[in-house]
């Protein structure tokens, strides 16, 4: 197939949105200028039901290759999700079985479907890791194991950090770095991309490629979109945004990031020109308000993941209840010793005790901004306004 060598598309792919390119960003660029078709893939291991946010970054990188002409691959780790990655992670996965990952993954392709093309001439590919994994031997997983030395994988952060703390490591994790490297092997790719996170597991295969296929594996890296303290956006932080949310969580999610997150999240997140990006960075320099930018942001953010219908939606949503003020005119306003939503529950008065907070989270009657909150650990910025049930509201200043 003709792919597309146009010179500025090519910059932008190699620059926008990404942290390292390997072996170096001259030989992804020469490939890419020789018109030549490229096959690579994302991974997506099937951990939970929804995509997030973190997965449609790496799509949009995809969907950059795909328009060039490029073949791609939404790999889905079917095997490897029951394994676990360990990457960040201080303890140990809990173990998934065939039966639950095969139920997470069941809308993959769906929710995917708004950014990658899976129709026409060039329609990206879903292939399952276990075709391959599930039917190799312990002679095969023995050899694949001679590439490496314990070393080599006792270096990573999170295994130095478990040691320190002295937590187990078990043996089982230092096999998924294999499993996974073991994937570009087996669909003889020319490379992968994938979060900057996942670095080590993309240059396990990338040596793997190289011993086994005799040729060389470029990893493109991308950024990790973080809050303000450094923090990767997920569940446990309490803002995630899954791919299958309602377009009216979507947007008041976004709407509730920080402001250090607009740049970043366009750049990541959207398919906003660059150029236009570096306006908005500059007007915010000069002092404009940052919120008109972060409501065009949560805009686009929904326009990208769930359509131009949905986007319209979820803008009137919030419009009507945050900035026409359906929650009472008069409600009462709190400046709290903290901004995490237990603390601001238990200040505000709307519940009685911490215990109480953790209860109204769990069941799902905690709301910031019309937005459902489920997690204990979420922050609310100034100016949300917080609901328990249907009644009581308070103010953050």
């Amino acid at each position: 197939m003709k792919t597309n060598t146009d010179a500025k598309k090519i910059e932008e792919l190699l620059t926008r949105g990404v942290e390292n390119i390997y072996p170096k960003r001259e030989f992804l660029e020469k490939e890419l200028k020789s018109g030549r078709q490229l096959t690579l893939y994302t991974g997506y291991d099937p951990t939970a039901p929804p995509l997030h946010i973190g997965h449609g970054i790496t799509m949009l990188k995809l969907r950059q290759f795909q328009d060039l002409g490029h073949r791609v691959i939404m790999l889905i780790g079917d095997f490897t999700g029951m394994i676990g990655d360990p990457t960040d992670k201080t303890a140990a996965r809990q173990k998934l079985t065939k039966e639950q990952v095969l139920v997470n993954c069941k809308n993959y392709q769906n929710q995917a479907a708004a950014v990658l093309d899976f129709g026409g001439s060039n329609k990206a590919e879903v292939k399952y890791n276990s075709k391959w994994l599930a039917k190799m031997s312990l002679e095969n997983v023995l050899e694949l194991t001679a590439y490496f030395t314990v070393d080599q994988f006792l270096v990573r952060d999170m295994f130095q950090r478990r040691q320190a703390e002295n937590k187990p490591i078990f043996l089982h994790e230092f096999l998924y770095p294999l499993m996974q490297g073991y994937d570009s092997v087996a669909m003889q790719v020319d490379g992968e991309v994938g979060g900057n996170d996942q670095t080590f597991n993309m240059l396990v295969g990338r040596d793997l490629v190289k011993e086994l296929n005799h040729k060389e594996k470029f990893v493109l890296t991308t950024k990790l979109l973080t809050d303000d303290s450094g923090k990767k956006m997920g569940k446990t932080e309490g803002n995630m945004i899954a791919l299958s949310d309602t377009p009216e969580d979507m947007f008041g999610k976004v709407m509730r990031w920080s402001d250090g997150m607009i740049i970043p999240g366009f750049e990541l997140c959207t398919t906003v020109p660059t150029d236009e990006i570096r306006e908005i960075e500059k007007e915010m320099k000069k002092g404009a308000n940052p919120r008109d930018f972060k409501f065009k942001l949560a805009f686009e953010v929904t326009k990208t993941f769930l359509g131009d219908a949905a986007a319209g939606s979820g803008q009137k949503r919030f419009e009507t209840v945050i900035q026409e003020k359906e929650a009472p005119a008069d409600m009462p306003s709190l400046k709290p010793s903290s901004y995490d939503i237990v603390t601001i529950l238990v200040e505000s008065k709307l519940v009685s005790s911490k215990a109480e907070a953790r209860r109204a989270i769990e069941q799902g009657g905690v709301k910031v901004d019309d937005v459902k909150i489920d997690s204990i650990d979420a922050k609310v910025e100034k100016g949300s306004v917080v609901q328990k049930g249907k009644r009581f509201f308070v103010k953050i200043i």
